[in-house]
């Protein structure tokens, strides 16, 4: 894939571009690749030679990037590993995202902080209460066990910067229970039997953010994308459910089997991550945002 948007940003020269990729690009184990995908953006005009490896292509980049040399394409680009949690999505997703300026731009942007923490569901729910409250929880469960030492940390008269991650159950309370036929006014909300729980695939807690949608090449596997609902029992995620958790509009209808409809909302960014990325951008170029 790399190749292939390097090669659109040398021919199209954007003002701005966005990359995005798993985190596991950016292991120590895959250092050098990465260093190499983000030369390439830098400079995007200066190609790969005939017989030249990438590892000397990759040499030849860091010299010209060192010397600061040169009369070609150039961008000012800046990279971060972002989880769509911090920026109010409810669900956890790291991925790395690499934004570039065109350099005659002169544009110096860099990534923002997150807006939602941890921390701040954590004082709502166990310090203030008032995450049940707004659900109408009359019995909270027990506190996770391995958050009750951080729990006791937080300072009940100073609440922790930033808004609340968003949880599963911040996301789909309005919806209705699945059942085996679609409801109507509720696209995608179709209940698909069969979910079990195994080791390693306990599926996604009601009162946290979700785990990652997987959308695997072998297919969907099943136990990332199951619920645990408040009495232990776990179930599937619909298709509108795992839509609501990408932040996707409930307009938004999708086609074909479920598995299908899962893996294509697995290998989505979240919209409400992609479009915070976006508005920060078209700020800088003073581009209306849509």
């Amino acid at each position: 894939m790399s190749p292939e948007f390097i090669r659109a940003v040398r021919e199209t020269r954007p003002q701005a571009f966005v990359f995005e990729n798993v985190r596991g690009l950016a292991r120590p184990a895959f250092r050098s690749y990465y260093s190499y995908v983000q030369l390439q953006l830098n400079h995007p005009g200066v190609t790969r030679r005939p017989a030249e490896s990438w590892v000397e292509h990759l040499g030849r980049l860091e010299a010209l990037h060192t010397s600061g040399s040169g009369d070609h394409l150039e961008y000012n680009v800046a990279t971060g590993v972002l989880n769509a949690a911090d920026f109010g999505v409810p669900r956890q997703r790291f991925r790395i995202f690499i934004v570039g300026f065109r350099s005659d731009l002169s544009v110096d942007w860099r990534f923002t902080g997150p807006t939602h923490t941890l921390d701040r569901l954590l004082y709502d729910q166990w310090v203030t209460g008032e995450y049940w409250e707004k659900h109408e929880i009359a019995t909270p469960p027990l506190p996770p066990r391995r958050w009750r030492t951080r729990i006791d940390a937080l300072d009940a008269l100073f609440p922790p910067p930033g808004r609340a991650w968003k949880t599963v159950r911040d996301a789909i309370h309005d919806l209705p229970e699945p059942e085996a036929s679609e409801p109507a006014g509720f696209p995608n909300h179709r209940l698909q039997p069969g979910a079990r729980a195994y080791q390693g695939h306990t599926g996604s807690p009601l009162d946290s953010p979700a785990k990652a949608l997987k959308a695997g090449v072998h297919g969907v596997p099943g136990g990332e994308n199951m619920i645990v609902l408040g009495n232990g029992a776990v179930r599937y995620f619909t298709v509108r459910e795992a839509a609501r958790l990408q932040t996707f509009p409930d307009a938004w209808r999708f086609r074909g089997a479920w598995s299908e409809a899962m893996r294509q909302l697995g290998n989505a960014v979240p919209v409400r991550l992609a479009q915070k990325i976006a508005t920060s951008i078209c700020g800088r170029l003073r581009i209306p945002a849509a």
